[in-house]
């Protein structure tokens, strides 16, 4: 068993306590590592973020990989260096630091970690920043899964979000996945955004299933406080996104990849039965991908999130969470880079969470999950709730768990706040 260098955790302003350390390994163990650069700002994105405009000279990649180094030093030391199941790398715009930059990440989780056989590796990318010879490189790099955000094949949807990749250009990167041996590969599409019409989803569907994807994430739109999006709603310039639109367009989106064999697994989130993705007859690297194992198309990742997993959170604004420890860094790239250079964790803030508090989180996870709520989570009142909630046909009974019904889905939040009331 790995020791704990508890000098290093009070050197390093931060101490997990010893109960979370012993428990640890009790739990599939993830890294997620915060890239916060992007080349421009998508008007509906609250994301810790930060242009080089808006960085100027007080931070940079160079700085950023200095200190994502260094923090993740401290996390294998202080806790034991655990063997790593999954890796997310995300953003901003992972993209963003080319092929060789993203490996290099990967380089330095593996210089203070080891990785689990089979690990999920996964990097999410801007389209307009991944060509071929990116793909390529990540493969032969040890990446494993890429997230992709399409969010729409719409121009004028595109152009309300801010987003600045061309229609089409999501779906060719995903094939271009494909061809490089990604056998997991995931589009992301945002529904309800103003000025979307029922057959610009259509065509976005289209598109995403053409491309042979064994992930679809869809979210609907949130308009965020502080966001272009939500200056310009508060202006009258933009119509706020409408529930019973939203609603519909959800159902829209499941019944057609449902019936491309995309079943969902959380709320928002499909992924294809045997994780293998579709290949058109001939397209290029169909033998790399037939050759290559069947694995799991559900980002197991997210899953260890959804499950109260364990993860360390590299990067600025990246949160972590520990056995009911959890904790979040600073969120300026500048800021986190000084205190790891003098020798601290970038703690920006931290909480123990109760037992109420892991319960309370623990149906709200799970309720969401196609898996569904165990019962016995739940005491003699929640079960009198939950059961009146199946009475209205927003929840069913399936073996020892309470599962989202389609209705139920469309209304997940509120089955929650009924439960827990």
């Amino acid at each position: 068993m790995s020791t704990i260098d508890d000098s290093r955790q009070e050197s390093a302003g931060f101490v997990l306590p010893e109960q979370a350390l012993t428990e640890i390994g009790n739990r599939p163990f993830g890294i997620y590592v915060h890239v916060p650069f992007c080349a421009t700002r998508c008007g509906y994105c609250d994301f810790n973020t930060y242009t080089a405009g808006e960085l100027g000279t007080s931070a940079s990649p160079q700085s950023w990989m200095e200190g994502l180094r260094r923090e993740l030093d401290f996390a294998a030391k202080m806790t034991g260096a655990p063997v790593v199941d999954t890796v997310f790398v995300g953003g901003g715009t992972p993209s963003l630091l080319g092929g060789d930059g993203l490996v290099d990440v990967l380089g330095a989780i593996r210089s203070s970690f080891s990785l689990a056989a089979g690990a999920e590796v996964t990097t999410e990318s801007n389209p307009e920043s991944t060509s071929p010879e990116f793909f390529d490189c990540l493969r032969s790099g040890g990446f494993t899964r890429i997230s992709l955000g399409m969010q729409s094949a719409a121009p004028h949807v595109l152009k309300v979000l801010d987003r600045t990749h061309t229609p089409g250009r999501a779906t060719a990167a995903a094939q271009e996945a494909r061809a490089a041996g990604f056998e997991h590969v995931n589009l992301d599409l945002i529904y309800g955004t103003p000025g979307e019409r029922d057959e610009d989803l259509d065509a976005s569907l289209d598109a995403v299933l053409s491309a042979g994807v064994d992930h679809v994430s869809a979210y609907a739109l949130i308009v965020e406080d502080g966001t272009a999006l939500a200056r310009k709603v508060r202006r009258g310039e933009l119509p706020a996104p409408d529930d019973d639109v939203l609603a519909s367009r959800y159902e829209r989106i499941d019944a057609r990849l449902t019936d491309a064999g995309l079943t969902w697994y959380e709320v928002s989130n499909w992924a294809r039965e045997g994780g293998a993705a579709r290949l058109a007859s001939g397209a290029a690297g169909e033998s790399r991908l037939a050759s290559g194992a069947r694995g799991e198309a559900r980002c197991r990742h997210n899953l260890g999130y959804w499950d109260g997993g364990n993860w360390w959170g590299a990067g600025p604004g990246a949160h972590s969470h520990v056995s009911g420890v959890r904790w979040w860094n600073v969120k300026h790239p500048a800021r986190y880079a000084e205190q790891l250079a003098a020798g601290r964790l970038p703690v920006g803030g931290s909480e123990q969470l109760t037992a109420d508090d892991l319960h309370v989180e623990r149906v709200m996870l799970t309720t969401r999950l196609r898996t569904g709520l165990p019962m016995a989570e739940l005491d003699a009142g929640e079960r009198r709730a939950a059961e009146e909630v199946v009475a209205d046909g927003l929840l069913a009974r399936e073996g020892d768990h309470f599962v989202l019904t389609d209705k139920g889905r469309l209304l997940a939040d509120a089955v929650v706040r009924t439960v827990l009331q």
